[in-house]
């Protein structure tokens, strides 16, 4: 690290602009679900399910331009790649206020969401850059709080817009907001990647450093235990307006119930950054993926028995997401640690890895909702089973850390610092 970088940017505000460019992508997404139906009635949609394509259009931007950024913000370092595609974002965000037909609209969203994979990219290989081991597990952890919070106050922003203004108040919104984080980011935000550590961008430099990512034994499983545990997630939030109003008839409560959710995992982030130091990452994530498998397990074994009320439904739900925060982003964490040389690349195929296999599982587990929990819990359980496996092969079928004692003695480097 660069005494200029730590001159320029301090530990606490590097913190702070690496959280709101991560929330600049989450709020892209939840701000719009108040105004769906006004953008639906306004440029004439008949079928409300396609409505839904506004947020779909977005995720499947980010989810392949992802695999560009990586490449380039290696051989041109983070700033240059970074202030790019949020220049792109603000662009289209914009733009779409003055879309003509909700053709033109998806488009601007399919743009939007190209633009913000570079946040999506660069915010991880940032950290990557600057911090190692427990430290960046924190970093990533205090972060990955502000991104879990969002879901809890963008709806409830996008409805107050909606009072306010028309449907495309909330797209002024969004290039407004992405407009001042592009200035702090400019003004704040010195380059992160050496010119002496960049790589060329050619077609077999990016073919090596894809090479670099796959062939890690440890970093790719990380990685695919993340997608699983993502894919758990989505599952469960594609059916979760079902559960919470048909099955258990919240009604307008639902979006506290959901909130809840979400908070429970900014919670843990937070916990988690606050002892990730003492634990480590193995001993958390390992603990947590054990919690999440079996407390879906017992979830899984009542539903099919019949026996689940909302009393019982809602502890067992918050066990869960809870242990999803301490997993995800110390799993996170521990897919980056090995390839600091690559991060970017690493950043991109883990962004698109998780965001594209993520939405895929979880669809899927969301179209098979039968009136009752048994699905979402179905998912909830097997993925957290294929989550453990991904997680006892990174570590040579040890858990708890024991896996690094055992790459000291086959004199491998161990991948965590301590």
């Amino acid at each position: 690290m660069s005494d200029h970088f730590t001159r320029v940017l301090s530990r606490p505000e590097f913190i702070a602009l690496m959280a709101a460019l991560m929330a600049l992508n989450a709020l892209a997404i939840d701000v719009m679900l108040p105004a769906l139906p006004y953008m639906g009635e306004a440029l004439g949609v008949a079928n409300e399910n396609e409505r839904q394509f506004v947020v779909s259009s977005y995720m499947l931007g980010m989810g392949i331009a992802v695999l560009a950024f990586g490449p380039l913000s290696d051989r041109f370092g983070r700033r240059a790649p970074l202030l790019v595609g949020m220049g792109i974002y603000i662009v289209a965000a914009v733009a779409a206020v003055f879309a003509p037909s909700f053709g033109v609209l998806l488009l601007l969203r399919f743009i939007q969401g190209m633009g913000a994979a570079s946040v999506r990219v660069i915010a991880m290989s940032v950290v990557r850059d600057r911090y190692s081991g427990r430290e960046m597990a924190e970093v990533m952890s205090l972060t990955f709080m502000v991104f879990m919070a969002i879901p809890i106050i963008a709806p409830g922003i996008g409805q107050i817009l909606l009072l306010t203004g028309p449907w495309q108040t909330i797209f002024l919104f969004m290039g407004g907001l992405a407009v001042a984080f592009w200035l702090w980011t400019y003004k704040r935000l010195p380059e992160t990647l050496p010119l002496d550590s960049r790589r060329p961008l050619t077609l077999s430099g990016i073919a090596t450093s894809f090479k670099i990512v796959f062939t890690n034994r440890v970093a790719i499983s990380y990685g695919l235990a993340g997608t699983f545990l993502f894919g758990a997630l989505f599952g469960f939030i594609s059916s979760s307006q079902q559960i919470y109003v048909d099955i258990y008839g919240l009604g307008v409560y639902f979006p506290v119930a959901f909130a809840a959710m979400a908070g429970l995992m900014a919670v843990s982030s937070f916990t988690n950054s606050r002892i990730v130091r003492r634990f480590g990452m193995r001993r958390l994530s390992h603990g947590a993926m054990l919690s999440f498998t079996i407390v879906s397990g017992i979830w899984l074994a009542l539903a099919l028995a019949g026996f689940m009320p909302l009393w019982l439904f809602f502890p067992l739900l918050a066990i869960i997401m809870f242990s999803f925060g301490w997993a995800s982003s110390n799993m996170n964490s521990l897919s980056m640690e090995p390839l600091g040389a690559v991060a970017g690349t690493a950043s991109s195929v883990f962004g698109f890895i998780q965001t594209v296999g993520g939405a895929l599982i979880g669809s899927y587990t969301g179209q098979h909702f039968d009136g009752t929990t048994v699905p979402a819990a179905t998912g909830y359980f097997a993925m957290g089973v294929l989550a453990l496996i991904c997680i006892l092969v990174a570590e040579r079928g040890k858990l708890f850390g024991v896996g690094e004692q055992y790459a000291h003695e086959k004199g491998e480097p161990v991948m965590e610092a301590h």
